[in-house]
């Protein structure tokens, strides 16, 4: 019995990973073959199947390789059984995850949160650096070797903001936005490795954040004043500065990936809540959607169907979900069923199931239609699948955003009850009443004058009206 037990606990500590999982077991064997000369970027974990952090890490590290499956490659090696490759990459402890990007022979340390959430999110800003490098016709990566741009004037640093002793305070200090500043000196090696990781992190942050989180760099060996009033002692200092706070040091990891990922978290923390707006008219849609890489559209019921209560319910569930998203810095709009047939009709949403909402990319002109609940659970599920670059997608009909009518926005009151014989409210509200019924829905003819002098009103519901 003893023989077996002990048998069993050295084969379950000997696999934390099996060959159905979708994290590829790495030897020393297939190393080379697998990340050294792939083109892909790899997420690599050294561990050992005895350690307890590893051993938690496992579910995590299992789910963010199923979610990145087909987009980015997730191994493991076993570093306590194959102790010289972990040497090779300096592994000193359990796990150490390590980032091969486009220079696999410089591999990154990864140094964010341990959920598989925190994972795959630090592997799509990762690969979204790379691809954008392959995109200007930059390699990615590190370049050893070359010339600092510091020392030769190149243009790499564009968006990394030069301050002094005399511009500080007015830019920084005195500014709204959340500043990561490095002091840095021209002789020092550490500071020119970091240098073109920093230029790179900076373009990609006042893009992703529109210029509200700034890279800036000082050089202590000239500015001294600003090096002894805030205690520099060593080359690079990196410290975060956030209007009606203190300074903090920035403790993370010097990679493009890892500045990125911390300047998106402090703009996450200090955004403000994104607008929820009504679609009252064409500008609004244009504006919004083509100002954001997503464009978030809910058609709630008809005011008549909820009141107010019920509409601010569900206006109060999209607030928490474009608040929880921020980050994603998505535009974020809503219209009552009706209002704009011909919009609902172009994102496959047609006078039905209300409350209804589509997430349109315009620039692509494709949209994904929320399948489940419209509640916290489930448009967080929608969302979430998105920013996954996940989900179903279709053009949106027609090719382009329909005509968008103009209409009064909402007062925040009830309905009234009285009927609108407008021609095109009629419509509408007919068009809604037929689609309850389950029946076809005729064409009805919109001319200037309507003659109701033959329809008898006492037969219709004149809430469905």
């Amino acid at each position: 019995v003893l023989g077996a037990v002990s048998c069993t606990f050295f084969l379950a500590a000997n696999s934390l990973y099996s060959s159905s999982d979708d994290v590829i077991e790495l030897t020393p064997t297939n190393f080379n073959k697998e990340v050294i000369q792939s083109d892909s970027l790899w997420l690599v974990e050294f561990y050992a199947p005895w350690c307890g952090h590893c051993q938690r890490l496992t579910p995590e590290w299992k789910k963010a390789a199923t979610a990145l499956k087909g987009v980015v490659k997730v191994g493991a090696v076993d570093a306590d059984k194959h102790q010289s490759l972990g040497g090779q990459y300096g592994v000193r402890g359990f796990p150490t995850i390590k980032i091969f990007g486009s220079n696999k022979n410089k591999a990154e340390d990864y140094q964010g949160g341990r959920t598989s959430e925190a994972i795959v999110d630090a592997a799509l800003s990762t690969l979204r650096s790379l691809v954008k490098d392959r995109l200007s016709g930059r390699s990615g990566g590190y370049s050893s070797g070359k010339q600092s741009s510091r020392e030769s004037g190149g243009g790499d640093k564009k968006d990394v903001i030069e301050l002094t002793d005399d511009s500080f305070d007015k830019n920084v200090v005195n500014s709204d936005d959340v500043w990561l500043v490095e002091f840095y000196a021209p002789w020092c090696g550490h500071c020119k490795n970091l240098e073109p990781e920093w230029a790179a992190a900076a373009t990609e942050v006042k893009e992703q954040t529109k210029g509200k989180v700034k890279l800036a760099a000082v050089d202590a060996t000239v500015n001294q004043m600003l090096a002894s009033r805030y205690g520099i002692r060593g080359f690079p200092t990196i410290k975060i500065f956030q209007k009606g706070e203190d300074p903090v040091d920035y403790d993370g990891g010097r990679t493009r990936s890892d500045i990125v990922a911390r300047a998106l978290d402090l703009f996450s923390e200090s955004a403000p809540q994104p607008e929820l707006l009504e679609i009252i008219d064409e500008n609004i849609v244009k504006s919004t959607c083509d100002a954001h890489q997503l464009c978030v559209i809910a058609v709630l019921p008809h005011i008549l169907d909820t009141g107010a209560a019920g509409r601010n319910s569900y206006l109060e569930v999209m607030l928490k979900m474009a608040d929880k998203y921020k980050k994603k810095m998505w535009g974020w709009l809503w219209t009552e069923a009706g209002a704009q047939s011909e919009l609902e009709n172009s994102l496959g949403i047609g006078g039905f199931g209300y409350p209804a909402m589509a997430a349109v990319n315009a620039r692509k002109m494709k949209f994904a239609l929320l399948k489940g609940s419209f509640s916290e659970q489930g448009i967080n599920e929608f969302l979430r699948e998105l920013s996954f670059g996940r989900g179903s997608t279709a053009p949106v009909g027609g090719g382009g955003f329909p005509k968008i009518n103009t209409v009064e926005p909402w007062d925040g009151k009830d309905g009234e009850q009285g009927i609108d014989f407008s021609s095109h409210i009629l419509e509408q509200r007919y068009k809604h009443w037929c689609s309850k019924t389950l029946l076809a829905v005729p064409q009805l003819p919109v001319e200037d004058d309507i003659d109701l002098s033959d329809v008898d009103l006492e037969d219709w519901d004149k809430d469905e009206l």
